[in-house]
């Protein structure tokens, strides 16, 4: 036969919540790195853009206090480095800034050189003007200096390792340009006290100390904002889950109100008709009964499912005899199956199953009632047999069969296949049952199904754990 759809979980899948599970700092770490690297990205045009605007007014302040072939080789050096963050960030626009924060990471590393470069060029900055220029261009070439260490702190900080590289590389040099030119002038003719050089030092310390700082708000801001987009994300489908759900119970309900009608209003013809004829009421009577227990049925599966899906079935397992289950099956359904005209077969393998033996006989009574009913002719066959998963109870019919693409739906409440003889008189609960109490025992149904060929149900009757049933069943109300 063709046509095969497991049933394992079905029973509460359509009541499960849809919220994903809270994220975790596992999950979350990856996504804020990479939004902290694209922040840094975005924020580092403006740094080498002011940089490369101070870098003339640096050369007109020392301009004539110094052989112009040494401004022209520092600002040879600043327009290369420049260039060559203009570069890497077009690199990184075109190829890396959708990818994961490894891949930026480890793309930031390799070319890690070019902050190393526009730091040495502003530290080398120190031997065109220290000592050099004018007392007051001098004053303001320090003061240009230190907007050029202090302006990309924001942006730098978002990468620590990439702010200790681009500050260690421009306060070393810078300390060791003052060294240089002290040493060039044998420590004498200085316009500065020697503790004016502590000022670059403390410098050093306190951009280091602000852009942890800084880090550590920016990477609490992009947690903050992760999780309030999962929680965001986790409302909107829970949101979309209510509205399903009560769109799903007013289909519900108006199925069942639906099929209520038909055998409510044949009893009320039936009524009128037995007080108009009295003399008929040997040929009313069963009329009325048959009517009667068709909305019991229907009223009973209601109140199947309710119990079901609010977590008030109570679960007792116990050691059920396999064999003797299906041979009292066969008592209650052979007859049935018999003034149809149809053969029912039993072939039983013995064994035993920890179960409820009376969910057990609901589920497997539901399929046998769906056999009998859905089969013009042919015959019904009930068997069990031993697989390596343990017990398996199979139910199969020549009825009239289920297409593919119904298979999985048939376990919904009222559906009913559309062009299916038979199916106008049910109410399309019995295998929504079934589903039902396949999840809450550990029973996975699987069928398949041929068109107009029949279909085989089949039950694996594994060991049922009281308390982890009673959880399954209990959790259909979630």
């Amino acid at each position: 036969m063709r046509g095969n759809t497991s049933f394992g979980g079905l029973g509460n899948s359509s009541f499960a919540s849809l919220a994903p599970a809270p994220a975790s700092a596992d999950e979350a770490e990856p996504w804020v790195r990479g939004e902290l690297i694209r922040s840094l990205m975005r924020a580092s045009r403006g740094s080498y853009i002011f940089s490369a605007a101070l870098m003339p007014a640096m050369a007109a302040l020392s301009w004539g206090y110094l052989p112009t072939w040494q401004l022209v080789v520092w600002l040879m050096l600043g327009v290369a480095s420049t260039l060559g963050r203009m570069w890497f960030e077009r690199v990184y626009t075109r190829r890396y800034a959708g990818r994961d924060a490894g891949a930026q990471e480890r793309f930031i590393h390799r070319y890690r050189y070019l902050w190393s470069a526009s730091a040495l060029t502003w530290g080398l900055s120190i031997l065109i003007y220290f000592e050099r220029a004018p007392l007051v261009n001098q004053f303001m070439s320090w003061l240009i200096v230190a907007g050029a260490a202090t302006f990309p702190l924001n942006s730098l900080a978002l990468h620590p390792p990439l702010l200790k590289r681009y500050v260690n590389t421009l306060f070393g040099t810078m300390v060791a340009s003052v060294l240089l030119r002290i040493v060039e002038l044998n420590f004498a003719q200085l316009h500065f006290n020697y503790g004016f050089l502590l000022l670059p030092l403390f410098h050093w310390w306190l951009l280091l100390r602000a852009g942890r700082r800084i880090h550590e708000t920016a990477r609490n801001s992009f947690e903050l904002l992760f999780h309030n987009h999962i929680l965001i994300n986790s409302l909107t489908q829970q949101r979309q889950a209510a509205v399903s759900a009560v769109a799903m119970k007013n289909r519900f309900l108006a199925s069942a109100a639906h099929d209520m009608r038909q055998p409510v209003l044949a009893l009320s013809l039936y009524a009128d008709w037995l007080r108009n004829e009295p003399e008929l009421v040997q040929e009313i009577a069963p009329k009325i009964v048959r009517a009667t227990h068709a909305v019991n049925a229907l009223f009973d599966s209601l109140f199947d499912l309710a119990r079901i899906d609010s977590g008030q079935v109570r679960l007792h397992i116990e050691r059920v005899d396999v064999g003797q289950l299906l041979h009292d099956l066969e008592l209650q359904y052979r007859p049935v199956a018999e003034a149809k005209g149809l053969r029912f077969k039993v072939r039983v393998t013995p064994g035993t199953v920890l179960t409820d033996p009376i969910r057990v006989r609901r589920m497997l009574g539901n399929l046998l009632s769906n056999a009998i009913k859905y089969t013009a002719e042919g015959g019904v066959l009930l068997s069990s047999r031993q697989t390596r998963d343990g017990l398996r109870v199979e139910l199969w019919d020549t009825g009239i069969g289920i297409a593919r693409e119904h298979l999985r739906d048939v376990f919904l409440e009222f559906y009913k296949v559309a062009d299916h003889a038979g199916t106008s008189d049910g109410f399309g609960l019995g295998l929504a049952i079934v589903a039902r109490l396949s999840h809450a025992l550990g029973h996975p149904v699987s069928v398949r199904s041929r068109l107009g060929r029949g279909s085989v149900f089949r039950v694996a009757l594994h060991d049922a754990d009281e308390a982890q049933a009673q959880t399954r069943i209990s959790g259909a109300v979630g």
